[in-house]
């Protein structure tokens, strides 16, 4: 069986890198009362600058397809042309529209000629399920190349001006105007970009990653949702989608906004997902020890600590410094984070033949985690 290779990454990150200080000159303040949760939020997740594609207006730079072709393009060159191109995977949290898809409206913006396409839709393992069908068509031979994107455009749906309807609302209740913290919290999470891999069926001379293996799960069968847009939940932990609301109720209720159930994804993102690695690590027999680096996608810079100790408690002890994050400068970009990790570290000089590289991303929508083991060509 042919092996499968990443034999180039690149990212596309919009305008210029956000302060803290300035965020709320772009995402605007609810009501004009400066966030009371952002500086929680800010002090836990640890980022330091992050990108948008909007303006201070709340005027959109980029769409995501536009982001994502412009991390594709990177991709190509006089050896390895968009004409070339034979297979396109997109995963997103966040596209321009419903329909078409958002690998369509990729496609639409290359120039490359007919190809393959596959959209996977979600939150964070979006990227991944894209990766693992490049991976498999081409371990199948239905493809010699594949071109894999994670991307998001997610600070449009952030701005202020979508809450002001609910804060209204809720003042003509006699009730705190202020939303709550469950989507408060999101909008100093979040971030823009767009990372995108070559997948080819052979290695090429400069630094290659060859794919060993690549799992993913679901745990949605035993656990709520966590995270959610398009849709409200109540406190029995049941979600109603948007199309059962009014026209008027997705503005007083913010139906899309991104909300998160933050005790839920205290209580459970890290055992679950802690867990799987242990029961694959020993199903694939993998020495922890040969680990070099690990790529974790983590939201916050809190759960680094967390997740750490609790591999430990498994017995699987990655030491902290072989931990390679770019989260505190370039901000959570959701299911792009783990394709800019891997751009940054193959673009850093560090790879060494032979060394493995563990990929981990966990998703909280509704608790799925991806895991994927590397080796350097």
């Amino acid at each position: 069986m042919q092996g499968v290779y990443i034999t180039k990454a690149a990212k596309f990150l919009p305008n210029d890198p956000i302060s803290n200080d300035d965020m709320e000159d772009y995402l605007g303040m609810i009501d004009g009362v400066p966030s009371k949760g952002k500086g929680l939020t800010l002090r836990n997740n640890g980022i330091k600058t992050r990108y948008y594609a909007i303006d201070k207006q709340g005027n959109s730079t980029h769409s995501n397809a536009k982001m994502t072709a412009l991390a594709i393009e990177q991709l190509t060159d006089s050896t390895f042309t968009q004409k070339d191109i034979e297979l396109i995977a997109c995963g997103t949290t966040s596209p321009d529209n419903l329909l078409p898809s958002h690998a369509v409206m990729v496609h639409g913006e290359l120039k490359c000629g007919p190809v393959e396409l596959i959209s996977p839709s979600g939150a964070c393992c979006a990227s991944m399920q894209a990766l693992k069908f490049g991976f498999t068509s081409i371990l199948a031979g239905t493809a010699n190349n594949a071109v894999i994107a994670g991307s998001e455009k997610l600070s449009s749906l952030m701005r202020a001006e979508h809450f002001e309807k609910e804060t209204e609302r809720l003042a003509e209740m006699d009730k705190n105007p202020i939303i709550s913290f469950e989507k408060d919290f999101l909008r100093w999470m979040l971030s823009d970009g767009s990372g995108a891999l070559l997948l080819e069926n052979k290695p090429r001379q400069t630094t290659s990653l060859k794919i060993e293996w690549l799992e993913m799960r679901s745990f949605a069968n035993e656990l709520e949702t966590c995270m959610y847009s398009g849709s409200d939940k109540n406190e029995a932990g049941n979600i109603k989608g948007w199309k059962e609301y009014s026209s008027e109720e997705w503005l007083d209720k913010s139906i899309f906004a991104f909300k998160q159930d933050v005790k839920l994804l205290g209580r459970e993102i890290v055992p679950r997902g802690a867990a799987y690695l242990k029961e694959l690590l020993t199903k694939k027999s993998v020495d922890v020890n040969a680990i070099d680096y690990i790529l974790p996608h983590i939201s916050s810079m809190f759960f680094k600590q967390k997740m750490y100790d609790e591999f430990v408690k498994l017995g699987i002890e990655i030491p902290l410094e072989k931990w390679f994050t770019n989260l505190t400068s370039v901000g959570n970009v959701g299911s792009a984070s783990i394709f800019m990790m891997i751009e940054e570290l193959i673009n850093s000089g560090k790879l060494k033949s032979g060394q493995k590289i563990l990929l981990m991303v966990p998703e909280s929508a509704r608790f799925s985690y991806a895991f994927s083991l590397l080796t350097v060509c």
